[in-house]
């Protein structure tokens, strides 16, 4: 990685006096897997837009594969592969036909064309139901069936828009095992957006926490909750007894604590890194009991709950 492949400066979107983008800066590099999270109606699918060169932003610039997406719509779309929350495919058509009729509009030949839809079926997994109509297939089928055709053309870069939205989990799991394994096998660059936050930490390098029409923060999930809890990175949860004065005195000058509760049955002391070991051999060496200690990382559950809860749709 290291090399821009998505690039947005500054974009806005405006419809009347409303934002639905509102100043995006943000760059994505070739190979990463990065997840844009955010509510229902947080202006990801209008961002996905802009970048397709399918919406012009009202103001600043987006380039994907080196391109202006505003200026050269159709190179990027012929590098990038697109899987929309509401994909379709031609229900009286087998899958292997849809594959090979996708083919054709992208300009491969009939023999190209008939062995890269087989290869792509049995990759994602479908090549028991290749000649069963389309729209016989499951919704998790047709999101397996979509991914297979978003890579008929051998894409630089995929976006996948709510991809697993309304599969069994088993299904879920699957389709998220696949598209790792196409970025570490083909280094493909994943673009993929969800409210799903459970999902997005599974495989993403990076997460853009997306609110309002804007970026809240972006990073791996250690760096989010030292930008989004600052102090708070950390908490340790003790049970010990007894918790005296002293004893609190001594846990608050450790290196790396910043505050302490005390929630009556156990505390619960604040750090910006792991200072476990420190804080149970202190306990010990003032003579108290240590019964329980365990720490917790901030992950994207407090992330999301902080954020996303009571926010409203733009």
């Amino acid at each position: 990685m290291g090399e821009p492949i998505i690039e947005l400066n500054e974009i806005t979107k405006k419809y009347d006096n409303q934002f639905a983008v509102d100043h995006l800066s943000l760059t994505i590099q070739k190979g990463e897997i990065f997840g844009l999270l955010g509510p229902n109606g947080a202006g990801k699918s209008t961002t996905i837009l802009m970048m397709l060169g399918l919406s012009e932003p009202t103001s600043g610039g987006v380039k994907v594969c080196g391109m202006n997406s505003t200026r050269y719509p159709l190179e990027v779309k012929g590098r990038v592969g697109y899987l929309p929350d509401d994909l379709g495919f031609y229900e009286q058509m087998t899958g292997f036909e849809n594959l090979v009729y996708t083919a054709y509009l992208n300009g491969l030949n009939k023999q190209v064309a008939e062995k890269r839809a087989m290869d792509l079926l049995y990759r994602v997994g479908l090549l028991d139901a290749a000649n069963k109509k389309a729209g016989k297939y499951s919704r998790g089928m047709k999101q397996r069936l979509g991914l297979a055709d978003v890579l008929m053309k051998d894409p630089e870069v995929i976006i996948l828009d709510e991809p697993t939205l309304g599969i069994d989990p088993e299904g879920v799991r699957e389709l998220l095992k696949l598209i790792k394994e196409l970025n570490e096998q083909e280094n493909i660059t994943v673009l993929l957006s969800s409210h799903q936050l459970h999902q997005v930490q599974q495989i993403c390098d990076r997460v853009g926490i997306f609110v309002k029409g804007k970026l809240l923060a972006e990073g791996n999930i250690e760096s989010l909750a030292k930008q989004l809890f600052f102090e708070d990175t950390l908490v340790i949860n003790v049970t010990a007894e007894p918790v005296s004065q002293a004893l609190i005195e001594k846990i608050n000058q450790i290196n790396g604590v910043n505050r302490f509760e005390n929630l009556g049955d156990s505390i619960e002391i604040y750090c910006d890194f792991d200072v476990t070991p420190t804080i149970a051999n202190t306990i010990i060496q003032e003579g108290a009991k240590l019964y329980h200690i365990t720490k917790k990382d901030y992950g994207l559950d407090e992330i999301y709950h902080r954020y996303f809860e009571g926010s409203e749709a733009t």
